[in-house]
């Protein structure tokens, strides 16, 4: 019997917000709490949804630009404690460390802002940090959290949602990591590749 989890807060943090309307609906409608950062926290709120800002989890501002935003205990945390296991449960409860369940982030556009040949302080920038390592622990803790690593992912999770509700077996979230690892690798090859100059 494959192990059902509820989705009941969603992290979503994206570069390309086009597409998400419909997911967001569904989520919201199935009681689905969101979190988020910055500008797509603007658009969730501009589509009618409540949405509690991470700021106001971490107690920290986005700080050096925009290039720390969710690289946090209480938002990592959140993705990668293990539910079954009472120590991680303790110690989310004694640092205030909110569960997060679903995360769909997507990650800076480096491949298109390298093709169309900007310089390389605006190639580095493109080098996405909290979006990867939210990509790797949504990825990695499967057996408790969904990750839509893209918005390739978007329908996936739509058909599930609509078909079962706000929750998934550990096969499909399984099957989501998979994905997600699929993504964080290209990307880094991506970058690799850019700095061997190829």
């Amino acid at each position: 019997m494959a192990e059902i989890k509820k989705i009941k807060t969603a992290l979503v943090s994206v570069f390309h917000k086009d597409g998400l309307e419909e997911l967001l609906a569904k989520l919201n409608e199935e009681g689905v709490k969101f979190l988020s950062t910055g500008g797509t926290q603007q658009f969730i709120e501009s589509l009618g949804y409540p949405c509690q800002k991470v700021e106001e989890v971490t107690t920290y501002p986005s700080i050096l630009g925009g290039r720390v935003k969710t690289l946090h205990p209480k938002i990592f945390g959140g993705i990668l404690g293990r539910r079954e296991l009472e120590n991680d449960q303790k110690e989310m409860a004694q640092y205030e460390i909110p569960e997060i369940d679903l995360v769909i982030v997507d990650l800076y556009p480096f491949e298109e802002t390298v093709a169309s040949g900007a310089d390389e302080p605006a190639i580095i920038e493109k080098i996405d940090i909290g979006g990867i390592s939210l990509i790797r622990a949504g990825a990695k803790n499967f057996n408790d959290v969904v990750i839509v690593p893209s918005k390739n992912e978007y329908k996936p999770l739509l058909d599930i949602i609509t078909k079962n509700g706000a929750q998934t077996t550990k096969e499909e979230r399984r099957w989501f990591a998979t994905r997600a690892f699929g993504v964080s690798s290209h990307y880094d090859t991506a970058i690799h590749a850019y700095f061997e100059g190829k």
